[in-house]
């Protein structure tokens, strides 16, 4: 016997809530594979300094968004079929997962806060290491020089933030990528630091965003699943 009234149309609901965690799901999986293949970053962060691989801080939050992602993915199909079923024991299994999913996304958040200035840090000190390899005339040697050109590229800026990076440009033109006018280089580019920060912080600012919607839609799915398998349980009785 299936369920009637307000449960009935706790079930539809429920399936509807279900379909927008879907897809939700995709478009976490979707943007995620886009910050993963996405030029600023994939150019900058796999660059290699002689022995020393960029940070891959940011990777790691990328390819657990990538996870969440599919796993979301997989529990709105879940739930969907549970709700259109009726079924107690699939409404049971996608509440479980839900509860999961929920505590694995409060835990990347707090990783992805504690670790967002950490991971913007990394990478500056990287390119101060390859800046000061190719002032040095190392690039013999190592790769420094075509480091730092593929940040000031990539990024559209020159220099560190010290009294170093704004007279570079004076000086080796060819770490630079603007070599029509110098002085206007100096004054008009930014420098790489800032460029770094605004990057990453540009990045986290759209994964925050699409986490607490997602957070919002799972608390609803929560409490709207346990209410319809509440709604069942009582129907069967009759």
């Amino acid at each position: 016997m299936g369920v009637e009234g307000c449960t009935k149309c706790i079930k539809y609901v429920l399936f509807v809530f279900n379909f927008i965690f879907w897809l939700a799901g995709g478009i976490i999986l979707g943007v995620a594979l886009w910050l993963r293949h996405d030029s600023q970053t994939t150019n900058i962060l796999y660059l290699q300094l002689g022995d020393k691989q960029a940070p891959n801080t940011f990777y790691v939050g990328i390819y657990i968004l990538i996870a969440v992602g599919a796993v979301m993915m997989f529990v709105g199909f879940l739930g969907c079929y549970g709700a259109i079923q009726e079924s107690q024991c699939l409404l049971g299994t996608f509440f479980t997962c839900l509860v999961i999913l929920f505590a694995c996304e409060v835990a990347a958040g707090i990783w992805g806060f504690v670790n967002k200035d950490q991971i913007a840090k990394d990478v500056k000190q990287f390119y101060d290491q390859a800046f000061q390899q190719a002032l040095m005339a190392e690039s013999e040697t190592n790769n420094g020089k075509a480091v730092v050109k593929t940040f000031h590229e990539t990024l559209d800026c020159c220099g560190p933030d010290n009294a170093i990076g704004v007279i570079t440009p004076l000086w080796r033109e060819d770490l630079c990528s603007k070599k029509d006018n110098l002085l206007k280089t100096v004054f008009e580019t930014s420098n790489c630091h800032k460029k770094i920060d605004e990057l990453f912080s540009g990045k986290l600012y759209l994964i925050g965003i699409a986490a607490i919607v997602v957070a919002v839609i799972m608390i609803f799915e929560m409490i709207l699943s346990m209410v319809l398998c509440c709604g069942i349980r009582n129907s069967s009785v009759y």
